[in-house]
């Protein structure tokens, strides 16, 4: 399965993220469960959910076995703690 996902992600999703300077990564697979990164322009882009949900989303879950794509967070959880004990003070 993770052959296909990298097929279907270099031939028909990075060819179309490139084309706004964005790339992606894949980053993990459970259980069918796929796990990507955002890279490059798109990693910051106002619209990645849309990207995500209209063409990432759409395309890998028809390779067989899929039955979720998630963006994985750019954040590790460690430093989401340190930024809501500075917050909370």
């Amino acid at each position: 399965m993770i052959n296909e996902i990298n097929q279907v992600l270099s031939t028909e999703i990075r060819p179309l993220l490139a084309e706004h300077n964005g790339d992606i990564e894949l980053v993990n697979v459970d259980n069918g469960i796929i796990e990507v990164k955002l890279l490059g322009a798109c990693s910051g882009c106002p619209s990645a959910r849309f990207t995500m949900e209209d063409l990432v989303e759409r395309v890998l879950l028809k390779v067989p076995g899929v039955t979720q794509v998630k963006i994985a967070d750019s954040i590790s959880s460690e430093m989401m703690d340190i930024a809501r004990k500075l917050l909370k003070k």
